[in-house]
């Protein structure tokens, strides 16, 4: 019979185990802080660069989203590709907000509705996209406002809130400067009952 297959008695046994080194309670500490940090450190790489959380506290996108609502924002894809209209927009507020008063770290959230080169109007309750109506099931009410033609310059887009009635965006403060965007709201995980894809 080989060795491997000899079984080994309890006092051999004994002996083996005590013989393995034993890590120190400073040891399993610092392995434990060490873990820790990691985790910390991948958790806001991932929050800078790849994807986010963020909160509706507004009801500026009623009724695609409600107050209280909780997204999921990637912040990859606008690397490769530019924002189109439809997608729903995080971003941090333009020159025109901050003038008013917000602050940088007050972000918003909107629908892009215009892309640079392209003409925006609002009459007779419809949103016209070069001089098209757009059709939009997802907004709240039709606009009760008016707006004037107006051609989206380069590097920006037009966004506005599904609540259009009560929305404060481009229709008030003007365009929103590429650069500003932060990432596109891609799914809402709470409420549980509405858990899904924003697309």
């Amino acid at each position: 019979m080989s060795v491997e297959n000899q079984k080994l008695s309890p006092k051999m046994a004994n002996q083996i185990s005590e013989k393995k080194p034993q890590k120190t309670l400073w040891q399993s500490q610092r392995e434990n802080f060490l873990i820790l940090m990691a985790a910390l450190g991948l958790s806001l790489l991932i929050r800078l660069f790849i994807a986010e959380p963020r909160y509706i506290p507004s009801d500026s996108m009623v009724p695609t989203l409600q107050i209280g609502d909780r997204l999921l924002v990637e912040k990859v894809s606008y690397n490769w590709r530019s924002p189109q209209p439809g997608d729903i927009v995080v971003f941090a507020p333009p020159q025109q907000l901050r003038a008013a008063g917000y602050t940088a770290d007050q972000a918003f959230i909107k629908r892009i509705i215009g892309r640079p080169g392209q003409t925006i109007e609002v009459k007779n309750g419809e949103v016209y996209l070069d001089q098209q109506v757009l059709g939009e099931a997802y907004i709240a009410e039709p606009p009760e406002y008016q707006l004037n033609p107006v051609e989206v310059p380069a590097g920006q887009y037009f966004v506005m809130g599904d609540n259009r009635n009560d929305s404060n965006d481009s229709h008030v403060w003007g365009f929103l400067p590429g650069q500003n965007i932060i990432g596109r709201a891609i799914f809402r995980f709470w409420p549980l009952e509405r858990l899904g894809s924003m697309n």
